[in-house]
């Protein structure tokens, strides 16, 4: 029970492996799903087919001898949305409740008549009756059809993606961890849409916030408003610098290790690295954007730079990285080609200081290496 009126009827998914096909989930993930219960009944979205049965058990629990009204639907993608057939076919006299995107969407997924839906505009009420649903569209978080929903009764924001992360609610895990991984890699490229709707939230006086992922936020909420705002505006939010290397042999690895110690003792306060071609990408992203210094060190290849390097700046520039400061180093035995290439791709983003130091090291990492290590290390730590 979130309040008296409002109940949590979603669920765990601790089977999946990948969520959205590419991020790992070691503590799996939950669809969340709400029912709030007035003189008319609204349900707030449905959950993945994948947990569909689940789901229906959960929801005919909560309604107890009681019928739906309304099914409102956040959020069209397919682990919000793809149990909506099968909430139609156990409740078919209840009312979809969207905009006029969430049906051209739904029906791309699902034969369905659309005749007497309740399609809403910005602004629009609808009345349960002591809950009152005031509808905020937040289009571009992540997708064009998103809609927030408050109840001003409550004092609830139904957030759709919006301040989710990865995980499921019966772990016990920091939340601002997983879901900065989460809020990088999925809704990381559209910082101004995420500002845009902020913004909107400001002026409303909320108490909950009850996202499609994660846990039911209900204290310090000015921490996690804090957090979206300083993500969405792509400014740093942890002093300290990300190492991120691909390495063939193991002397880009050793000169990336090198500088870490040496950074560590000139007193920076956070060093983090990672392994691009072992490490969990989405972490080495996510990492990228925590931190407002960031070292790539890649071996030549192929007359440009290591794949795994190649595709973790094609992420990066994906996901709008800005604002930050880059140093380079590259390893060639016999064409150094790495920083040219590296250097090609940042140029592409936006606001990206790169050092104009870059080290080159020609095999294995030597005391003229070194020297130039710590060069850098004096120009990333001050």
């Amino acid at each position: 029970m979130i309040t008296n009126d409002i109940l949590y009827v979603g669920v765990d998914d601790k089977e999946i492996d990948l969520f959205e096909g590419q991020f790992v989930v070691p503590n799996g993930i939950a669809y969340n799903s709400y029912v709030i219960l007035d003189d008319k009944i609204a349900v707030m979205d449905t959950v993945d087919k994948r947990k569909g049965a689940e789901y229906l058990l959960n929801l005919e629990k909560a309604l107890g001898d009681r019928l739906p009204d309304y099914l409102v639907v956040s959020h069209v993608e397919p682990d919000h949305a793809s149990s909506v057939r099968l909430f139609l076919e156990k409740y078919p006299q209840t009312q979809l409740v969207g905009n006029a995107k969430t049906f051209q969407f739904l029906a791309q997924y699902f034969d369905l008549n659309f005749d007497s839906v309740l399609t809403v505009k910005e602004g629009d009420t609808l009345s349960l009756g002591k809950h009152e649903l005031h509808f905020i569209f937040a289009p571009m978080v992540h997708w064009p059809e998103v809609m927030f929903t408050y109840d001003s009764y409550d004092k609830v924001l139904f957030s759709a993606d919006a301040f989710g992360k990865f995980g499921a609610l019966d772990v016990k895990e920091d939340w601002t961890c997983e879901a900065r991984r989460y809020y990088f890699n999925i809704v990381g490229k559209f910082g101004m849409p995420v500002q845009t709707v902020l913004k909107k939230a400001a002026a409303l006086d909320i108490r909950i916030i009850c996202p499609l992922h994660g846990p039911i936020l209900t204290e310090n909420l000015g921490e996690y408003l804090d957090k979206y705002n300083t993500w969405s505006s792509y400014e740093p939010e942890s002093e300290g610098v990300f190492i991120a290397y691909a390495s063939l042999h193991g002397n880009t690895k050793d000169a990336a290790f090198a500088l870490k110690e040496i950074l560590l003792s000139k007193g920076c306060p956070k060093v983090v690295i990672s392994d691009l071609a072992r490490d969990d990408m989405a972490e080495a992203l996510e990492d990228a954007f925590r931190y407002g210094k960031i070292v790539l060190a890649a071996s030549s290849y192929n007359g440009g730079v290591m794949p795994f390097m190649e595709d973790f700046l094609h992420h990066l520039k994906g996901k709008n990285y800005q604002k930050r400061t880059v140093a380079l180093i590259e390893n060639g035995t016999w064409a150094p080609s790495a920083n040219k290439a590296m250097t090609e791709i940042l140029s592409q983003m936006k606001d990206i200081a790169i050092l104009d130091t870059p080290i080159t090291i020609r095999g294995a990492v030597k005391d003229e290496d070194k020297k130039a290590l710590d060069a850098l290390a004096d120009r990333l730590c001050n």
